[in-house]
């Protein structure tokens, strides 16, 4: 090995991930000097070596500035399976900057599921020169999924499948298999058809491989299986899969003929997309990318935050309602924030656990009694301990055991309040078809804000507490 060899070597940071396999710092920083040297080859061999997961990475890890230099550095390593892990918005400006033909070759390098994430968020008239540059087979795969409904099965399924006819023996499949190049490389599972294409059983490889050839399809394959509807939201689809301990399942149309399959490793994504896509909206927080747009970003949480402005007004409203009992004794004004904000957090508690048990199949409308006597139950326990600390609390600091009280039944009620609202306020929008993460967070908040004010201050009005 020559010297420049010995010192090249020697500059490549090892290893490049660290014990949470995310890439080093310093590796980073050496790709983007190479790039930013001029040296293009010294940042090819630094990713060359590294896993297609992690090159999308390396990407989205180099400031939006330095990106289109480093995929020039490295193009030929940026094929569809490093596109189809990177980030949506940083994918989105990257397919930007190639031409159709471009976009066209590594859409027909991946399965269908994945050449849809790529195409699908393209301007119309780009899409539409991106599917002529295809071949008719695949352009005709990937524009009946787009007819499909966004976050459906029919979008998120892939059409490269096995199925076979159920007379077939296990020896014919397995001819079928070694003979056919063209089949799909990556499967678990061989589907079996009748005579109109409509699914009638499964078998896993496993089975085929430890069947005699012999043997009919039909008595090796099993006939219970778990179908899903082309037009399914890919959550249930992710829960489907989750309840029944999925490998992969058949699609199938309104018909009922199989039109493609759903594997689990697109299901992680789901499951991980959809968990962190509620959390963002109970919050406001939009979509919450790191990559979105400024400007996006700022749209999507102005709004929320001006509605936030709105609801505010009704607690405000009710303060003013009782302005003159707050000058006659300032204390109020010190303990009101208490009983609104931990009200505040007792229903965001309650919020949370119903949503995602909303999300989750869970929560239905067989158990939803039980579930809003069970979180009054949790209501009246938090809210007599809570109560009891704070008014004793109150009680000895002020000197003052009847404001010790009324701040004690204040906070039971509005704890109770809080936990109600979190239940029953998320259960109606889902029963109104709405969605409970977005709208769930602004009434409970705005409940427990007003409810808390009007508890603690009528409560010191009406008790005589302020004379």
């Amino acid at each position: 090995m020559s010297e420049t060899e010995l010192q090249a070597d020697s500059m490549v940071p090892e290893p490049q991930l660290d014990e949470d396999d995310r890439l080093r710092p310093e590796f980073v920083d050496a790709v983007l000097d190479a790039v930013h040297d001029g040296d293009s080859a010294r940042a090819h061999a630094l990713a060359e070596p590294l896993h297609p997961a992690d090159i999308a990475d390396l990407v989205e890890l180099a400031p939006s500035e330095d990106r289109a230099a480093l995929v020039s550095a490295i193009a030929d390593l940026i094929d569809g399976d490093v596109l189809a892990e990177m980030n949506d918005w940083v994918r989105e400006a990257l397919v930007e900057s190639l031409t159709a033909t471009q976009v066209a070759d590594i859409a027909a390098e991946l399965d269908t599921d994945d050449a849809v994430a790529i195409i699908e968020d393209m301007d119309v008239e780009d899409q539409r020169e991106v599917l002529r540059a295809l071949d008719p087979d695949d352009r005709a795969a990937i524009e009946e999924a787009l007819s499909y409904p966004e976050e459906s099965a029919g979008r998120l399924m892939q059409r490269e499948l096995i199925a076979v006819p159920e007379h077939w023996t296990v020896g014919d499949v397995l001819d079928y298999l070694r003979k056919n190049e063209d089949l799909a490389t990556d499967f678990w599972e061989i589907f079996v058809v009748d005579p109109s294409h409509k699914p009638v059983g499964t078998c896993a490889l496993s089975w085929i491989l430890r069947t005699p050839r012999i043997v009919s399809m039909g008595d090796v394959m099993k006939r219970e299986q778990t179908l899903i509807p082309v037009d399914m939201d890919q959550e249930e689809v992710a829960l489907r899969f989750q309840k029944y301990a999925l490998i992969s399942a058949a699609v199938i149309d309104p018909n009922g003929r199989l039109v493609g399959m759903i594997t689990v490793d697109d299901v992680v994504h789901i499951i991980s997309e959809e968990a962190g896509e509620d959390a963002l909206l109970l919050s406001g927080a939009g979509e919450g990318d790191i990559n979105e747009p400024v400007i996006d970003s700022y749209k999507g949480r102005v709004r929320w935050l001006l509605t936030n402005l709105l609801t505010a007004l009704v607690a405000a409203t009710i303060i003013s309602l009782f302005e003159g009992t707050i000058q006659k004794m300032v204390a109020l004004a010190a303990l009101m924030p208490i009983v609104a904000g931990v009200g505040g957090n007792a229903g965001t508690q309650t919020m949370a656990v119903t949503v995602r048990a909303l999300a989750t199949n869970q929560l239905t409308q067989s158990n939803t009694l039980r579930a809003i006597q069970r979180e009054i139950s949790i209501a009246l326990l938090n809210g007599v301990t809570v109560a009891v600390v704070i008014g004793t609390a109150v009680g000895l600091f002020y000197h003052h055991a009847a404001l010790g009280g009324v701040i004690a039944a204040a906070m039971m009620t509005n704890i109770f309040i809080a936990g109600l609202a979190g239940v029953v306020v998320p259960v109606t929008l889902d029963r109104l078809k709405a969605d409970p993460a977005v709208a769930s967070s602004i009434f409970v908040t705005m409940t427990t804000d007003s409810m808390g004010f009007l508890a603690f201050l009528g409560l010191a009005s009406a008790s005589g507490l302020v004379g």
